[in-house]
């Protein structure tokens, strides 16, 4: 399998995207993509109009470039590469992966990724980036998810204790069917059954961890002054008639009028962040230059 893989890095020839007029692309994506991240962290979004001004940088040295080498592929694939990032920004945005700032950066991505004018290259790009994007980004929140939990250790247990005592019979009663269903692999001397029956133990007490850490860490109280267009309410809040409900897409900009008016910016609203998912984007770049660089 390693030999496969191995042969198939080599038969598909990244190198080949490291050219002078990619590098100045590359270079130039690095530092937009950056900049989001510290956006992300500092603000917890990504403006709007970073986002498509990354497109705008991107689409601009394709044309221009092709319009040198009198070459127009190298264009045309970025408007390709736009049309399959907000594909797929669409369904990670709709699978409720991430939010929408980060999908407005797939969206920029996906003008940057096709790198060569060969079909067959580019669509093996698009995938190495997806499969290093969901590595790096399950390694970073894995680490990112530890680190608050240790950093709010006492906050964390308690929540964690209420979880646990509210599902306790689910839990319990998944990791028992899971370990007897783990026996019967064992005794058969199945790998692949172990493995899965394995996680499945586990499962429970991570999504219990998962619980207690939105619960306990990424839940603040910030007053209205502070809250910004996409910051998602824990609890619907009552103004008037008017019922403001918790979703996926946050508050909208009517929506943070209405709650600054009637409460001041002052009251404090309980909100619930996300982790900033921007790094990985970042990671799945390295991650993509660093093998072509092999």
């Amino acid at each position: 399998m390693d030999l496969f893989f191995m042969q198939f890095l080599f038969n598909l020839n990244l190198k080949e995207i490291l050219t002078s007029y990619n590098w100045f692309l590359i270079i130039g994506v690095l530092f937009w993509v950056l900049i989001a991240v510290i956006q992300d962290f500092r603000k917890r979004e990504v403006a709007n109009w970073w986002n498509f001004s990354l497109i705008v940088f991107i689409l601009a040295y394709r044309f221009f470039l092709s319009i040198e080498l009198a070459n127009w592929g190298f264009f045309v694939w970025g408007l390709i590469g736009v049309v399959v990032g907000f594909i797929l920004a669409n369904i990670f945005y709709y699978a409720r992966v991430f939010a929408g700032g980060d999908a407005k950066l797939l969206i920029a991505l996906g003008a940057f990724l096709p790198l060569t004018n060969n079909f067959n290259q580019n669509i093996w790009i698009f995938c190495l980036f997806i499969f290093f994007f969901i590595l790096a980004g399950s390694i970073y929140g894995l680490i990112y998810s530890l680190t608050l939990m240790f950093l709010h250790l006492g906050k964390f247990k308690k929540s964690f204790i209420i979880s646990f005592s509210k599902y306790k019979i689910q839990t319990l009663s998944s990791i028992l069917f899971f370990a007897i269903v783990f026996g019967v692999f064992f005794l058969f001397n199945l790998a692949i059954g172990m493995i899965l029956a394995g996680v499945m133990i586990i499962l429970p007490i991570l999504l219990l961890a998962a619980k207690a850490i939105e619960e306990s860490c990424l839940t603040k109280f910030p007053p209205v002054s502070n809250l910004t267009i996409g910051d998602w309410l824990t609890t619907k809040v009552k103004i008037g008639k008017k019922i403001i409900k918790p979703n996926w897409e946050g508050l909208s900009e009517e929506e943070l009028k209405i709650i600054t008016k009637r409460f001041g910016k002052n009251k404090k609203v309980e909100i619930k962040y996300g982790i900033p998912f921007t790094p990985a984007f970042l990671f799945a770049i390295l991650l993509l230059i660093l093998l072509a660089m092999l």
